[in-house]
């Protein structure tokens, strides 16, 4: 994305956007050790997810650009749709009904703050 900043991306996780974004919303603006306290103790399946992002962003950003940890937060949680499986479950009189299990592609963005 940009040259100051941290950035990792999860693709193709299991668990729909809408519910990512539950999760997203609650560590944007944080702070780093903010942000890791909110994911610890949150009880949603995207919350490992996110957590397991946000170390590699965290990572990124330390080791390629050489940015301070202490002074990181998120600035952006994104959580988009990814590639939808489609399946099928049988109905009354013969029919069929579809099931969309959604896919998100996560990607957490870190600053540092000035």
């Amino acid at each position: 994305m940009g040259r100051d900043r941290g950035t990792a991306t999860a693709k193709y996780i299991r668990i729909a956007p809408r519910k990512v974004r539950v999760v997203a919303n609650l560590i944007k603006g944080k702070s780093l050790d903010d942000a890791y306290a909110i994911l610890t103790y949150t009880p949603k399946a995207a919350s490992p997810v996110i957590a397991k992002v946000l170390k590699s962003a965290e990572a990124n950003a330390v080791n390629n650009f050489d940015l301070s940890r202490d002074k990181l937060y998120v600035a952006d949680c994104i959580s988009n749709p990814g590639p939808v499986l489609k399946r099928y479950i049988p109905r009354a009189r013969g029919s069929a009904s579809s099931i969309k299990k959604r896919t998100s592609h996560v990607t957490v963005v870190l600053k540092e703050r000035v």
